[in-house]
C-alpha cells in the first residue's frame, strides 16, 4: 500500500459507475453475471460501486466505443451518483478513454487497467511484482496518459486510481524502455531458476498436480482442504496470485505435489498472459491438471472455454493424440445447486469421463477426486518384471508406494517382482536406482 494515506483512501474508497458493453462476442454470456463479475473486480480493490449499466453495442464507435445516447446516459448516471470513476468492462483505446473522460467528467479505466491494478495490489512475491509491473508498463507504453511515479516508489497497485493527474507527468519513453528491459532480464533469471527447480522435481519420485480454473472457482479452497494449508481463499476475484506448492497424500503413491495457480478470467489482458508465462509453465510441467469449475455459475461453460483458451496460449494442448498432461474436471460448488439442478449435474458428470462433482467447502466428493487423480496418473501403466537385491528395502517401499506390486517372490539374495507401473514412474524409479 502507499505511504500516502490520502492516496490510498482515494483508491480504495472511490465511488464508481460500472459500464458493461455487450459487443456481441463469440461466446454468449449472462448479462447479470457479467455485471456481477465487473462489480467483483472493482470491489476486489475496495472501489465502491454506486451504479451498474449494461448496453448492447451494435457497432463500436471509434471515438467513444458506445453510441452517443449511451454516453449521455452514462454521464447522467455519473453526475447523479457523484461517482469519480467510470469503469468500462471492455478494452478501450486511449482516444476512447480520453473522450469518455471529457463527456462524463470522471476518471475512466478499462477492464485491462482494472485487472492490472488488482494484480499490482495482490502480488506478494518479488517475482509477482516484477511480472505485474512489466505487464503494466507494456499496457501503458502506448497510452501516455498516466503518471509514471510508481517507478520510484513502493505501493500496492500501480497508480490508475490515485496519485497525480494525467496532465502532471508525461511518460519518458526511454525510462519506460530501460525499465522494461531491466524487468525482462530479472524475469529471465527467475525463469531459469524456476526451470532448475522444476528439473529437480521431475527427478523426484512424486507426481505434480496443478489446479487451474477461472478466478473464484474455488481452487484455493480445494487446495486448503487437500493440504491443510491456509492459502487466501475468500469470495474475491484473484484471491490467489502467486503460485503455491504443497505435498499431499495420494492413494497408491508415496505422495504428490499440489500446485495452486493464478485464476484465469475472460479477456485476460495479453500483457498478463505474457508476463505470467514463467509462472504458468508450472502447469506445463505437471503430470496431471485438475480444472476446477464453478458448476453453479450461470456462465460455467463459457468460463471453461476461457480457461482452455489461456492454456492453449501458453502452449498447453489437450485432447486425444494432442499430448500434454491428462486432465480431470472438478465440478465444484455442487452444494450451491438446487436439488433438481444438482440431479442434472450429477447425471451429466456420470456420462462424462474424468469429471468429478465436488464441494471444496464441505469436502463432499473430494475423496473421489483423489481416487480419480490417482487412477489417471496410473493410466497407461505397464507390467514389468524386475529383480532387486533382497536387502534393498528402500526401492521395494518406493515400488509399493508408486506402483501396483502384482507379484513378489524371494529367491536367495534377490527379490523378484512383477509390477504395474506408468512410464513416468518407471523413469523415476530408474533415476533413483542410478542415484543410489
Amino acid at each position: 500500500m502507499s505511504d500516502n494515506p490520502s492516496e490510498a483512501d482515494v483508491s480504495r474508497g472511490a465511488k464508481a459507475v460500472i459500464v458493461v458493453p455487450d459487443l456481441g462476442g463469440a461466446t454468449a454470456r449472462d448479462s447479470e453475471a457479467r455485471l456481477d463479475e465487473a462489480t467483483g473486480l472493482a470491489e476486489a480493490i475496495g472501489i465502491v460501486v454506486v451504479d451498474r449499466l449494461y448496453f448492447r453495442v451494435r457497432a463500436a464507435k471509434a471515438a467513444t466505443l458506445l453510441g452517443a445516447g449511451q454516453v449521455e446516459a452514462i454521464a447522467t448516471a455519473v453526475a447523479q451518483s457523484g461517482a469519480e470513476l467510470l469503469i468500462v468492462d471492455a478494452a478501450i483505446t486511449p482516444i476512447q478513454q480520453r473522450n469518455l473522460e471529457t463527456a462524463t467528467k470522471a476518471k475512466v479505466i478499462d477492464r485491462t487497467g482494472l485487472i492490472l491494478e488488482i494484480f499490482g495490489e495482490r502480488a506478494a512475491t518479488s517475482e509477482g511484482r516484477l511480472q505485474v509491473e512489466l505487464a503494466h508498463l507494456d499496457y501503458q507504453a502506448g497510452r501516455l496518459v498516466r503518471s509514471w511515479t510508481h517507478l520510484e516508489r513502493q505501493r500496492g497497485g500501480f497508480g490508475f486510481l490515485g496519485g497525480p493527474g494525467e496532465t502532471q507527468i508525461e511518460a519518458d519513453r526511454r525510462l519506460i524502455r530501460d525499465r522494461i528491459a531491466k524487468l525482462k532480464r530479472e524475469l529471465d533469471q527467475v525463469a531459469r531458476t524456476r526451470g532448475l527447480h522444476r528439473a529437480r522435481r521431475q527427478k523426484a519420485p512424486w507426481p505434480v498436480i496443478a489446479l487451474v480454473g477461472y478466478t473464484n472457482a474455488g481452487k484455493s479452497t480445494l487446495f486448503n482442504r487437500l493440504t491443510n494449508a491456509s492459502v487466501m481463499a475468500e469470495n474475491l476475484l484473484f484471491a490467489t496470485l502467486d503460485p503455491t506448492m504443497r505435498e499431499i497424500p495420494l492413494p497408491g503413491f508415496d505422495k504428490a505435489i499440489l500446485s495452486d495457480t493464478v485464476g484465469f478470467i475472460s479477456d485476460l489482458p495479453t500483457q498478463l498472459v505474457a508476463a505470467f508465462r514463467a509462472t504458468l509453465e508450472e502447469v506445463l510441467s505437471a503430470d496431471l491438471i485438475i480444472h476446477v469449475r464453478d458448476i453453479a455459475h450461470p456462465d460455467s461453460e463459457a468460463q471453461r472455454a476461457d480457461v482452455e483458451q489461456v492454456l492453449a496460449e501458453i502452449g498447453l494442448v489437450s485432447g486425444p493424440g494432442e499430448g500434454g498432461a491428462p486432465r480431470i474436471e472438478a465440478w465444484n460448488k455442487v452444494d450451491l445447486l438446487a436439488a433438481d439442478q444438482r440431479e442434472r449435474v450429477e447425471a451429466e458428470a456420470a456420462r462424462k469421463e474424468q469429471v468429478v462433482p465436488i464441494s471444496a467447502l464441505t469436502g463432499e466428493g473430494v475423496d473421489r477426486l483423489l481416487l480419480a487423480a490417482a487412477e489417471r496418473l496410473r493410466a497407461g501403466s505397464k507390467l514389468r518384471r524386475l529383480t532387486l537385491p533382497a536387502g534393498d528395502g528402500e526401492a521395494l517401499a518406493w515400488l509399493h508406494a508408486n506402483a501396483e506390486v502384482v507379484e513378489q517372490r524371494h529367491s536367495g539374495m534377490e527379490t523378484e517382482l512383477q509390477v504395474r507401473i506408468s512410464d513416468e514412474n518407471w523413469s523415476r524409479f530408474q533415476s533413483l536406482q542410478r542415484a543410489l
